[in-house]
């Protein structure tokens, strides 16, 4: 079984994929609790489906571009899994995971846009069932597009993009999806954040001198 979480966002979704379809789904959008609610959803999802943790054969986890607190907890999460159970973990960019959605929808050419706080968004450009351009974290002015662009950053900046669509967040039956069927680069379980998070080691002081 393909045990999926992302996040990248402040929506937590998880999903269990057994090789043919999506059998157990959770998702929390209690936004800055991914640790909390991350676990629980794990549980959830194996408790539905009637399996534990010995039957998840690989994990599926969105890299982001992310905040660094949510997106940490993914990661760590899949990592540790990953080593605890000896089994393989794939992780696909987040922006990828909203694509995948959009093009099941029978989109074609589009943006996605997620939100990347400090009046900003993460931003990808997909054509002919790829990404052409992207992620880069952008402010929307510098970007305005009459382009359809899905996503939670799109719905943010309605002058900016007047053409926005759902869905807003990624979801991790798709993400399954993605990583079974390999929509999608696969990629090392590594962050994506695509900036410095904002807790820095502060400089050592300077010597006072007499």
């Amino acid at each position: 079984m393909l045990l999926a979480f992302d996040t990248a966002t402040p929506h937590v979704t998880v999903a269990l994929h057994d090789g043919d379809r999506v059998v157990a789904e959770y998702s929390s959008s209690e936004s800055m609790k991914h640790g909390e609610m991350l676990a629980p959803g794990i549980a959830d999802v194996l408790a539905t489906a009637a399996a534990t943790s010995r039957d998840v054969t690989a994990v599926a986890v969105g890299v982001g571009p992310g905040p660094f607190t949510g997106l940490r907890v993914g990661l760590v999460t899949a990592r540790t899994m990953a080593m605890a159970l000896g089994i393989p973990v794939y992780g696909v960019c987040s922006l990828d995971i909203l694509a995948a959605e959009a093009m099941d929808a029978g989109h074609d050419e589009f943006l996605i846009a997620t939100d990347a706080r400090r009046k900003e968004v993460y931003l990808a450009a997909y054509a002919s069932r790829q990404r052409v351009g992207g992620p880069e974290v952008v402010k929307p002015a510098d970007v305005a597009t009459d382009q359809l662009v899905i996503g939670r950053g799109a719905l943010l900046y309605p002058d900016a993009f007047p053409n926005a669509a759902g869905p807003e967040h990624p979801d991790a039956a798709v993400l399954a999806d993605v990583v079974v069927r390999e929509r999608f680069e696969l990629l090392d379980p590594d962050p994506l954040y695509l900036r410095r998070p904002d807790a820095v080691e502060s400089s050592a002081p300077e010597k006072v001198t007499t």
